[in-house]
């Protein structure tokens, strides 16, 4: 029995246990506001939207700027990682819970990142600020204040990322993993380069020869934004031939989207999923990589 006692001890020490639910719905939150070991964080797509009312307590991280290296289009930095979550009051054993706007988009992101540096015990808010303000709770103007802590990265999980040459390996057949790309059809079959009104472009417009499409909001309520139920989700997947049998990238237009569809695949459905945040971006302005075009539309520079 020591034994035993012993080994679930490491594995909890070590981070390889996850603590904390994924999922977390709106009444759990509103009972655990003033919890000392929960944080909460806001990450969403529209700056200045935090500003005009957040959740009580919620700490504002800015996806731009703050998880994401300002030079080098990459992950922010493990130091600059450290430095804030130190000045978020966020410990190691710290019950990090995001939200945001758009569904979680960038709220999922920040789990992606958090989880790449090893910090487990992170949970989405179902619904994100949607159904939060749906359901006419609270939200403050107010800046918060939280004792500094001292955080540092125990463990990085670099195995969560795709890289380019990863998803060229399996488009060229010499890795075995299915490819999910969430963005529109109209993305994806190229008709469209990228959404109206966003900067980030591609000069080729298509998908990654292989993937299979569904796109990201399929998995959501809209009336709410909450996820759709596991065996709505299994099915969705399972339609087109992603079953969890074989690993499974992920990828968008800047890896945003996607990482919205990599939390559910890995912690509601618990598949071995990557994110591949080069996304469109990248591989639609690669030289030397495959695309697949069916709307065959050609970029003009405008």
């Amino acid at each position: 029995m020591k034994h035993w006692i012993s080994a679930i001890l490491l594995l909890i020490g070590s981070g390889l246990a996850h603590a904390v639910e994924p999922l977390v719905n709106t009444d759990w939150l509103s009972d655990h506001l003033n919890d000392p070991n929960v944080r909460v964080i806001e990450v969403s797509v529209n700056p200045g939207l935090y500003e005009q009312g957040h959740i009580p307590g919620a700490v504002n991280f800015r996806w731009h700027t703050d998880l994401v290296d300002t030079v080098r289009r990459d992950l922010v930095a493990q130091e600059r990682f450290e430095q804030l979550l130190s000045e978020a009051g966020i410990g190691n054993d710290t019950h990090v819970v995001l939200y945001g706007d758009n569904h979680n988009w960038f709220a999922a992101w920040g789990a992606w990142v958090f989880e790449q540096f090893g910090h487990e015990n992170v949970s989405l808010l179902d619904g994100g600020r949607k159904k939060w303000e749906l359901e006419r709770r609270p939200l403050s103007t107010l800046p918060p204040s939280h004792p500094r802590r001292n955080y540092q990265v125990a463990q990085d999980r670099p195995e969560l990322r795709a890289r380019l040459a990863d998803v060229l390996a399996v488009v060229e057949g010499e890795t075995d993993a299915d490819l999910i790309d969430i963005r529109s059809n109209d993305e994806f079959t190229g008709r469209v380069i990228a959404p109206a009104g966003v900067q980030e472009l591609a000069v080729r417009a298509g998908h990654i020869p292989g993937a299979v499409n569904v796109p990201w909001d399929k998995a959501v309520n809209p009336a709410d934004g909450t996820f759709r139920s596991v065996e709505e989700l299994r099915d969705l997947y399972a339609a087109q031939g992603v079953d969890g049998s074989r690993p499974i990238i992920t990828y968008c237009r800047i890896g945003e989207r996607s990482s919205h569809t990599w939390f559910l695949l890995r912690h509601l459905l618990g598949y071995e999923v990557r994110n591949y945040d080069g996304s469109w971006t990248e591989w639609g302005n690669a030289v030397g990589v495959p695309i697949s075009n069916p709307a065959g539309r050609v970029w003009t520079g405008t």
